[in-house]
Order: C-alpha cells, then sequence, then structure tokens
C-alpha cells in the first residue's frame, strides 16, 4: 500500500511538473515580439511576390490556423493542450514550412542525443574516477594538482572553451574543421568515421567543462567518505586499499552522482545551445535558436516541450529506481 501511495504521488507530482512546463512554454513565446504569420507574409513580400489584398488575408486566416493564434488566448491554450498533450503535433513549422515540427524534432534529436549522451559518458566515468583517487589519497600533492586543476577548468563557460579550440585547432592548427560537415552514406563506416572526426571539437568543449565539476564533486564526497565508521572498520578487518577505495567509499560516495546523472541525461534532450550554433551542429540547440529568430512558435514549443518532459520523466525513473540503488532508502 506504501509503494502505491508512493508511486501514485510521484505520478500526479509528474504529471503536474510537465503542465506548468508546457504551460509556460505556450505563454512565453507570445510574449515575445514578432508574430510569425507577418514574418512568413514579409518573407514573401520581399521575394517581390505581387498578391491580390483577399489572397493575402486568406492565407493570413489559413497561417493563423496552422499556428494555433485563433481565437481568444484561452482557446488558444486549449486547443494547444489537446493538440500537444493528447495528439502530440506540433503543427508545422515556419522556418521551414510546411514540415512538421515533429519531423524536424526527430531529424535533429539524433544528432543532440548522441553528442550529449556521449560527452556525459565520458566526463561522468572520468571525472567520478579522477575524483575517488583525488579524494581517497587527498593529502597528496597530486590530488591538489587535480582539484586546482579542475576549479580553474570548471568555471570556463563551454562556449567560450568550444571558442578557444576553434580559435586553435580548426584556424592556427587546422587539424579540424570549422564548422560541421558530414560526408559518406549514412551507416557506412567512412560516415562514422566523418561524424567522429567532425564532432571532436564540440564534444571535447562540452567535456572538459564538464569533468571540472565531476572531479570537484566526487573528491569531496569520498573525502567525507572515508572517514565514516564503516570504512574505518572495514580497514580494522584488514580490507587492502583497492577493496576499501572500491568497495565501501565508491559505491557510497557514487550515489549523489547518479542523481545528478539522471537529470543530466534529461537535459541532453535540449542538446547545446551554444556549441551547436558556434559548430554548425545539426542538433536540437541549432533547432531551438533557428526557431527564436524566426519567431517560429511551433518549432520553439515542441523542442522545448520535448526537454521538459525529458527532465521530468528523468527525475521520476530516478525517484522509483533510487531505492534499487540505495538499500538504505525505503518508501515510506
Amino acid at each position: 500500500m506504501q509503494i502505491i501511495r508512493f508511486l501514485a504521488t510521484r505520478i500526479i507530482v509528474y504529471l503536474l511538473v510537465v503542465w506548468i512546463g508546457v504551460t509556460i512554454v505556450f505563454f512565453v513565446p507570445r510574449f515575445v515580439p514578432g508574430n510569425p504569420v507577418d514574418v512568413m507574409l514579409g518573407k514573401l513580400m520581399s521575394q517581390g511576390t505581387t498578391m491580390d489584398p483577399e489572397l493575402v488575408a486568406s492565407m493570413r486566416q489559413t497561417l493563423t490556423e496552422l499556428f494555433g493564434l485563433e481565437g481568444t488566448l484561452w482557446e488558444q491554450y486549449s486547443a494547444f493542450l489537446v493538440r500537444v498533450l493528447v495528439t502530440r503535433d506540433f503543427g508545422p513549422s515556419l522556418s521551414y514550412y510546411p514540415t512538421p515540427v515533429s519531423s524536424l524534432i526527430g531529424k535533429a534529436l539524433p544528432w543532440s542525443l548522441g553528442l550529449m549522451l556521449t560527452a556525459l559518458a565520458i566526463s561522468w566515468m572520468l571525472g567520478n574516477f579522477i575524483g575517488l583517487l583525488a579524494g581517497y589519497h587527498n593529502k597528496s600533492v597530486s590530488s591538489k594538482a587535480i582539484e586546482m586543476t579542475a576549479m580553474i577548468v570548471y568555471p570556463i563557460p563551454y562556449y567560450i572553451l568550444a571558442l578557444l579550440l576553434v580559435i586553435l585547432f580548426a584556424y592556427i592548427w587546422p587539424v579540424f574543421p570549422f564548422v560541421f560537415q558530414v560526408s559518406g552514406t549514412p551507416g557506412t563506416w567512412p560516415w562514422i568515421v566523418s561524424v567522429a572526426y567532425n564532432s571532436f571539437l564540440p564534444l571535447m568543449s562540452i567535456v572538459i567543462v564538464s569533468l571540472g565539476w565531476w572531479i570537484i564533486s566526487m573528491k569531496a564526497l569520498a573525502i567525507d567518505t572515508k572517514e565514516e565508521d564503516f570504512v574505518q572498520f572495514a580497514r580494522l578487518r584488514g580490507a587492502t586499499n583497492s577493496k576499501v577505495m572500491f568497495g565501501y567509499v565508491a559505491r557510497n560516495a557514487i550515489l549523489p552522482q547518479v542523481t545528478v546523472l539522471a537529470l543530466s541525461i534529461g537535459g541532453v534532450f535540449g542538446g547545446s545551445l551554444i556549441t551547436e550554433i558556434l559548430f554548425s551542429y545539426p542538433g536540437m540547440g541549432s533547432l531551438i535558436y533557428k526557431a527564436i529568430l524566426g519567431s517560429d512558435y511551433n518549432l520553439m514549443v515542441g523542442a522545448i516541450s520535448l526537454s521538459i518532459v525529458a527532465v521530468a520523466t528523468a527525475t521520476l525513473v530516478l525517484d522509483i529506481l533510487y531505492p534499487l540503488i540505495d538499500p538504505r532508502i525505503r518508501y515510506n
């Protein structure tokens, strides 16, 4: 009964979070200057196209319906909730009209997932391993040097580091391409090599900065954990250093890092905005940026709603699975 109550509470909170997030996403673009219908008609006029006023009025009416801007704000909101939460239809994109938003997200999402999940996996595993060693041997010179390096790297914004990498390795020493440009047939070995080669700089710009946070946090957790009574007792029983470090300190210190990892996995669905723009990477970040520039309500709502649902889902899954990770936690 307690488990059922626990699950019901978490699911209700999950649905509430998704509803509030999607509601905010609906209203915010409507306070941004610019009307997507006017933008689209303006593009047609700028091409020198001469249209009859009745045709323009008809097109305005059609586009207003397509972009969900017909009726009062409350009517738009009601229709929006039905489309997004029930039918999951975000409508056509203005920037890529008449391509559906869902199709654009389907093309951009795998690129962001590939980049962000790879960066997260590398930085999480490597950062926690280095942080564990630095925390367990925290009085050594190498531990202090590692911590100092991590503290220098961590505050650097990832886009500044990305710009620095571009200047060094794409301009001064042209080892890697300046912009993302893949060659070869998708799925073939040359294509995979091309993707890896073009993704190296954006990947490193995210990994290096993220690595600093994981090292600092894991070192602090390892230092606290190794002074716990159960660790001291293991030493007194004659456990080896490696057994104490990995079997006792690491297993307990890693739990908060798993929590942050789950939330980070939810965040990868939004991509890395500035890094993707800087490298012309065809992911969700670039898609959101183009949507903002083009006042593309549907595309903005679709991309950001996906990020909200992803983070909320990751949190829900973590809440449900966390007792399996840490036996000390109970549903009551």
